[in-house]
């Protein structure tokens, strides 16, 4: 066959009979021959990520393992004796913390994944397309699986005149003798006191962690009844690294009963799949909302919205 050059292609392409029912129709059956083999060993999978028992990334973030291992150890410590305990001891550690986090995100997430693509409104993006996972209805989205953001909430309390969690449950443990780690980053020392208060037997204690608890709920309340402002806030709190103005459907993942588990429910296929199923059931003709954000002075508009999976304490 002689070689055709890119022109040609494409004038012959635009010039042809194929129609976007036969192209979608193509990618429909791509994609199913894909899925044949996850399907068959989905089970098993869900059943091996039921067996994480701890989220935790053991200090090495994701984009910066070779940073934290140059700073922390290459460039930390100068005795060789020193370097190989601090190796045994801490570094493998916290790897294995790592690679565990990374296999639990990577095989959850392409299970939630296929949920949306298995919806009959859904046409899955081939191959890697950059910031589109599937279209729904024809609308294009960058699919996000995320929890509460803390930097959320804490402006849903400092805009309802609400003290921070940290310094309510600092308050508590001082006032009940509870120990205050000095150890702990600001995102393990929160549920480190929040679990101390919660198992402490004092109406003071109690108190807190309802008061804590209740506002929690009602901005997750909030979320469910308008997710705009949330969705606002997720584009203009991106990490500059990572910005960008995609069409993005957030996954919001929430255990009311208990916030720091909420991790778990990416692995709780039936209720994710309900959760899905209806958004997508009843999305309308064109799915999303038009959401404008500001990004460094600069205004921008998508296509976006978030699609909300809660465990509650005592079912509605």
């Amino acid at each position: 066959m002689p070689e055709v050059g890119a022109r040609a292609l494409f004038e012959a392409a635009f010039d042809s009979r194929v129609t976007t029912q036969m192209i979608e129709a193509c990618i429909r059956e791509i994609y199913r021959e894909e899925r044949i083999e996850r399907d068959r060993l989905e089970p098993d999978l869900v059943n091996q990520l039921y067996r994480v028992q701890e989220f935790n990334w053991g200090g090495l973030r994701q984009n910066n393992l070779e940073q934290t291992i140059v700073d922390n150890y290459v460039k930390k410590i100068r005795n060789y004796d020193r370097l190989c305990q601090s190796i045994d001891n801490e570094l493998l550690v916290s790897m294995r913390g790592y690679v565990i986090c990374s296999w639990y995100n990577h095989w959850t997430s392409i299970i939630i994944e296929d949920v949306f693509k298995e919806h009959p409104d859904v046409l899955p993006a081939v191959g890697l397309v950059k910031k589109i996972d599937f279209f729904v209805r024809d609308v294009p989205f960058d699919l996000k699986v995320t929890y509460l953001p803390e930097g959320y909430l804490a402006k849903e309390r400092k805009g309802a005149g609400e003290r921070p969690e940290m310094t309510l449950l600092k308050q508590v443990a001082r006032r009940r003798g509870l120990p205050i780690p000095a150890d702990l980053a600001d995102a393990d020392l929160l549920p480190d006191l929040w679990a101390k208060a919660e198992d402490d037997p004092s109406e003071d204690a109690r108190a807190v962690i309802e008061q804590l608890r209740a506002f929690r709920n009602t901005v997750v309340d909030g979320i469910a009844e308008d997710p705009t402002d949330l969705i606002r806030w997720l584009y203009e709190n991106q990490g500059d690294r990572r910005f960008d103005a995609a069409n993005r459907l957030f996954l919001v993942l929430v255990d009311q009963r208990n916030y720091f588990d909420s991790w778990k429910l990416k692995r709780a296929k039936p209720l994710i799949t309900e959760e899905i199923r209806e958004y997508l059931d009843d999305c309308g003709e064109r799915p999303g909302r038009n959401i404008t954000f500001t990004w460094e002075g600069t205004e921008y508009g998508v296509v976006s919205d978030v699609v909300l999976v809660r465990q509650m304490a005592v079912r509605r």
